[in-house]
């Protein structure tokens, strides 16, 4: 798969860092679950030197049930906000019951939902923020038989980092954190868990279904 690369306009053209070229590498490398088709998608400007993005839609019997996309930043200079050199910046999309939108622990559930898929992946990270979003949507009318919706967005950052049991000068592997936010992606959109001992396949990347 080819790797996209953006530069801010500051610095200039030239080679990516080897460092962000190996970091994004693994993060092509993270498996997720078949209903994820992933695929890289146009990496932001003016926020980091280097960036490269992933999109994904969650797919079940051809209808889109959840989408969402992860950013991998870096500035070699380091950046005191992020406490390192590279950052991970995900959304994630997805319908939920209606019923649920007046609960009161839902956006506290939806932020355990990533730290519980990061930890679950043996991501390590440090300095996570974000936000829990609750949607809802009344139609009204000629629209009124259409009845609501509501959904839950989830918008966060983590600066991803080398394990502390990994051995001296390993690189850093992105793969967790991509796999941690399939896996976020999976549960917003309301999939059961994969049991343990089942494989995931490979992300089908750059694919889709249903004429798309």
């Amino acid at each position: 798969m080819v790797v996209g690369q953006e530069t801010h306009p500051s610095t200039g053209a030239g080679a990516a860092p080897a460092e962000f070229r190996e970091a994004v590498a693994t993060m092509h490398a993270a498996r997720l679950r078949p209903e994820v088709l992933c695929e890289e998608m146009p990496a932001p400007q003016r926020i980091a030197p280097w960036a490269s993005a992933l999109s994904a839609d969650v797919t079940v019997d051809g209808t889109d049930i959840g989408t969402g996309r992860i950013i991998l930043l870096h500035d070699p200079a380091g950046n005191d906000a992020w406490s390192g050199t590279f950052r991970c910046v995900a959304y994630a999309r997805a319908e939920v019951d209606l019923e649920l939108i007046t609960d009161p622990m839902l956006a506290a559930v939806g932020w355990t939902w990533l730290t519980e898929a990061l930890d679950e992946h043996s991501a390590s990270y440090v300095a996570a923020s974000g936000t829990v979003t609750r949607v809802a949507t009344e139609s009204f009318g000629g629209m009124a038989d259409e009845g609501g919706t509501a959904q839950i967005e989830i918008r966060a950052s983590w600066t991803p980092v080398v394990p502390d049991d990994a051995p001296d000068l390993a690189p850093l592997d992105l793969a967790p954190h991509v796999e941690a936010w399939g896996e976020l992606l999976c549960t917003a959109a309301g999939l059961p868990p994969v049991p343990h001992g089942v494989a995931v396949m490979p992300s089908r990347r750059g694919q889709r279904g249903g004429g798309r």
